[in-house]
């Protein structure tokens, strides 16, 4: 339970680390998935390819948008991407960093969906069992038949219970001639990107380093501060309701006032306190204004430096004066006894 405890708390650690948890428990179950999907090849020439294509190519695309709906960034990115310019300008290269920080992360359970399924075979052999060269693998003393029939018989290979094309060409050798080329194509897919992968981690720092370090820092920076908006917000809301709430009550209390019964003071000072977190936004059109000022021009990043001081210190707008020192005079005194 220890090891599960920190494996949690390191996965709450960031944003990033989250999202790489939901990425890896989407990985594991898209081949959890896959194990517990019932394949059953239609077994005719019209629907093969289709199916095996479809079984082998779908779900990616389904596991790839699921991907992109379950990353909380993505709603932050179009936030981002469709708020207008404001006070603060928006930067191509941070949009471009967090849609490919998505991209990638909601990569990996098509991957690995991809490459479960061509290393198993069954969607390949399903889709390309019309496809088998009868002329190398066929028995050249089966009787001559058109082409619509060998089509026939051919699509029953991956049917075993059904294949009645034995004397054409035998059932074990045509599959495992398609396993192996399904088998041959998932390694060649997982070396690619798993070099693909190698390539982006260990390229990337040697070009654009600086770029990448002010991109990922404001990537960063915009998560922040939204979750920080949110907070203020609500902490604000909960102050706000607060102060209506008793409100409410001191405005009912006339009839315990008349009855001779005294109100606790403790609900004043705990309504001053709350008055004091509202910062003069009390009442609801001035925090709808309040909410459309921050999305329509949000305050530019820039933190303005607090005073300095102009008496006996310096004052200035950017680095203290600094005075070359007077070179210092070395006396020398001889005395001479008489």
């Amino acid at each position: 339970m220890d090891k599960f405890r920190m494996i949690f708390q390191f996965f709450q650690s960031n944003q990033e680390s989250f999202m790489n948890g939901i990425c890896g428990i989407m990985a594991l179950a898209s081949t959890q998935m896959y194990s517990a999907f019932d394949f059953n090849c239609p077994c005719l020439p019209q629907f093969n390819m289709a199916y095996g294509l479809g079984i082998l190519l779908v779900p990616p695309f389904i596991l790839f948008l699921l991907g992109f709906v379950l990353n909380n960034n993505i709603s932050m990115l179009a936030e981002e991407w469709r708020r207008p310019q404001g006070q603060r300008g928006k930067d191509p290269a941070v949009l471009r960093y967090m849609f490919c920080s998505m991209a990638q992360r909601a990569m990996i359970a098509p991957a690995v969906w991809v490459s479960v399924t061509l290393l198993d075979g069954k969607c390949i052999t399903c889709a390309f069992c019309t496809s088998v060269p009868v002329e190398t693998l066929s028995n050249a003393s089966y009787p001559l038949l058109s082409q619509e029939e060998i089509q026939r018989v051919l699509a029953r290979i991956p049917c075993k219970e059904i294949y009645n094309g034995q004397e054409l060409i035998a059932n074990e050798v045509a599959i495992r001639y398609l396993r192996c080329i399904s088998q041959a194509l998932g390694w060649c897919f997982v070396l690619l990107m798993t070099t693909l992968a190698f390539l982006v981690r260990s390229l990337r720092p040697c070009f654009s380093q600086a770029a990448f370090l002010k991109s990922r820092y404001w990537s960063h920076y915009i998560d922040i501060e939204r979750k920080l908006f949110d907070e203020t917000c609500a902490e604000h809301a909960r102050s706000f309701a607060k102060v209506c709430i008793q409100q409410f009550f001191e405005s009912m209390s006339t009839d315990l006032v008349a009855a001779h019964c005294h109100l606790p003071r403790k609900a004043s000072a705990d309504a001053g306190e709350a008055s004091k977190k509202l910062l003069g936004i009390t009442d609801q059109g001035t925090m709808n204004m309040a909410l459309k000022s921050w999305h329509r021009c949000k305050p530019p990043l820039h933190l303005h430096p607090p005073a300095l001081p102009s008496g006996n210190g310096w004052a200035g707008e950017g680095q203290p004066p600094m005075h070359p020192s007077a070179p210092r005079r070395e006396t020398a005194a001889y005395y001479s006894l008489v």
